[in-house]
Parts: C-alpha cells; structure tokens; sequence
C-alpha cells in the first residue's frame, strides 16, 4: 500500500506538520528524506531497511560515499543531500552559539563540538575563539592527524589567537577510539598551550575531549 493509501495521521509529512517532528520516529523522518521508496517498498519501508542495514541513524548518517551507495536505492545524489543537511545543522548550532550573550550553557557548547568532531575517522584539535565577553568569533579546526593523534602546534595556536584578537579560547579535539578520557599527553599539551597563551593575557576556559557521544571537560574534571 503506498503511504498516500495511509489514514492521514499516520503518513509522516501531515504527521509532521501535525504533531512536530519530534513526534516522529527515526524511519519516518528518513522516509521524509528519502522522499521515495523502490519498486515493492514505501519510503517508510526503504527506511526501516535501511536502518537495520546501518544498526541505527548514526550509523547511515556517519557512513563514507563508497558505503552509502552499496546500498539500494540510494546513489551520490541522495549522499550530497545527506552531507548539506548534517551541515546546515552543524552551522545552525554554530550560529545558535555565536548569537548567545557568551557561553552561558555549556551544555550547548558541548553538543556543538560533538557534532563537529564525534564522528571523524581520523583526529582533529579544533578552537573556539572567543570575546571578552566570552562570545564565539569562531570555530576553527587546526590540526588534523591520524587515528593514533594529531600534531599541535603552539605557535600555530597564538598566531590564529592574535589573528582574531581572542580574548578566550576553548580547545577541543576527538579521540577516534571513542574514549573520552583526557591521555597524559592531552594533560601535558594543555599545560603547554596556558603556558603559551598567557604569555599573551589569552585565557584557556576549557578543553573537551570528544568521544563516543560524550565529551570530557578539563574544566570540570579539575584539570585546568
């Protein structure tokens, strides 16, 4: 039966509009992307599919090109849609941060770096720049290494500070493993990078360590 067949309150475009897209579950809103299914399948079917294939959303959401279009009934097409999408949200949460009167909910700090960094197969160390009035100039990501770390320059980091005339930072940087632990090496690297910053009245407010879905304050662990 094709969803136009399906009492209203269950297709999920009027269910949206209807209830808010909170209301709907993680396969009708990816039939709402997908738009279409396949021969013999509904949107909602392709996407329970899909689902199942992948183990959950993150799983389809994170898959690289050559992975997404083994799958049926999707192709590049779909893949580019996919990647504006996650990062219009990525941008939406940025300019969320950005148009705050400073950094006055952490949590939302967090969710935009995990967003940024949770899911990278490789390590980045990235920065937020900020006021003195502790709002967001900029995000910008710095280094980039393997899966084992990333090389962080100080240097690098003072020459971008003093380019945005930075007042505060916040480093965060992923650990592709998953653990969000801080390593003795982060500790150490932190340590150095205060060092360097104070040199020009710069102050470090925190540094995350991205994993699995979490991420780790040095702040609130007592490590800064």
């Amino acid at each position: 039966m094709a969803i136009t067949d399906w009492p209203v309150g269950e297709r999920p475009r009027e269910k949206l509009m209807q209830r808010g897209a909170q209301a709907l579950s993680d396969a009708e809103l990816l039939a709402i992307f997908l738009r279409t299914g396949i021969r013999g399948k509904t949107a909602v079917d392709m996407a329970r599919d899909l689902l199942s294939e992948y183990g959950n959303l993150r799983g389809l959401l994170g898959a690289d090109h050559d992975r997404f279009c083994l799958s049926k009934g999707l192709g590049t097409a779909k893949y580019v849609q996919l990647q504006a999408v996650l990062e219009m949200g990525r941008r939406y949460l940025q300019e969320t941060l950005t148009r705050s009167d400073g950094l006055g909910n952490p949590e939302q700090t967090r969710r935009f770096l995990i967003s940024r960094l949770r899911d990278l197969p490789h390590e980045v160390f990235g920065c937020l720049f900020l006021d003195n009035r502790h709002r967001i100039i900029s995000f910008d990501e710095l280094f980039r290494g393997t899966i084992d770390g990333a090389s962080v320059h100080p240097r690098e980091i003072v020459r971008q500070t003093l380019a945005h005339n930075a007042a505060a930072v916040i480093f965060a940087h992923n650990h592709p493993s998953g653990v969000a632990e801080p390593s003795t090496a982060d500790r150490h690297l932190t340590q150095r990078l205060q060092q360097a910053l104070a040199l020009i009245d710069v102050r470090v407010l925190d540094h995350f360590v991205i994993g699995d879905g979490v991420a780790t304050s040095f702040a609130e662990q007592g490590l800064l």
